[in-house]
């Protein structure tokens, strides 16, 4: 599913905003009416995500400006492999290009790093779920290139489901008084609580939430939650997930492993813009 237009505009021209003020300056040494050509290049392999928030660059200022992609979101890209081919007025593609390559290339990073993680637990049943954890002001973008990667999206904010953590706990008198509580404010909601314990493990499974949230819990204490719960909740493991693990705590036989290193422990792609 394509990102909504209006987010990937609203995301762009914040981008434009910072990055050109009330006028580039150096722009100014080309002339405003001469056309112009450029290609894009991945210099490494990586998982390519971006597309729609680098045309949105080009078009908010030349709108006339045309743009033949070799890639889509969600492809793998080869070292020195051609990613798109760029015309539009001289100007707009200098002023433009660095903002759209810093979209390019920070949603091809998390796209890359939520392959890695997801193909770590191929067919074994559990799946990778991004975080909050993302770059302020792209959230939508940074899950969106989660998905892209082959990945799923953990909840969206703080808006679209409960999840309830140590100090909503200790607000609420008890675990049970939490649920119960986050099931009369929020009906329909998701609600998730984080347990730190197997003793708290065991008060949440009474209480019945639609999952829980095992942070931090030794390999063997995850192993009997799960023999515990039988399948009654669903279970994701959180907290210090490497990705030399992953494939140790999926064969525990849990549904999700929710990793906030796919969105902020993230190294750019080496992308490169050429005028023709």
């Amino acid at each position: 599913m394509r990102p909504v237009a209006a987010l990937v505009r609203a995301d762009v021209a914040r981008a434009l905003e910072e990055d050109l003020g009330a006028i580039d300056l150096t722009a100014q040494l080309l002339p405003a009416w001469a056309d112009g050509a450029a290609t894009i290049i991945t210099r490494e392999a990586a998982v390519f995500c971006g597309r729609d928030w680098a045309e949105a660059a080009f078009r908010a200022l030349d709108p006339d400006a045309r743009l033949h992609w070799h890639v889509d979101d969600g492809a793998l890209m080869q070292a020195g492999q051609l990613i798109c081919e760029v015309s539009a007025k001289v100007r707009a593609i200098v002023s433009a290009e660095r903002s759209a390559l810093n979209f390019l290339q920070t949603l091809s990073a998390t796209a890359t790093a939520a392959r890695r993680y997801s193909d770590a637990v191929q067919g074994t049943g559990t799946r990778i779920l991004d975080t909050r954890k993302t770059l302020p002001g792209l959230r939508t973008a940074q899950k969106y290139a989660v998905a892209c990667g082959g990945a799923q999206n953990h909840r969206a904010g703080l808006f679209d489901a409960v999840l309830i953590k140590e100090n909503h706990i200790r607000a609420a008198g008890s675990i049970a008084a939490a649920i119960a509580a986050a099931r009369r404010i929020a009906p329909g909601r998701m609600v998730e609580i984080e347990v730190e314990s197997l003793a708290e493990f065991d008060q949440a499974l009474a209480a019945g939430p639609d999952r829980i949230m095992l942070d931090e819990l030794s390999t063997d204490d995850m192993r009997t939650a799960v023999q515990r719960n039988g399948g009654q909740v669903e279970l994701e493991i959180s907290g210090g997930v490497e990705l030399a693990r992953l494939a140790e705590l999926a064969a525990i036989g849990v549904d999700y492993i929710s990793v906030g290193a796919i969105t902020k422990h993230i190294r750019a792609v080496d992308l490169s813009l050429r005028m023709a």
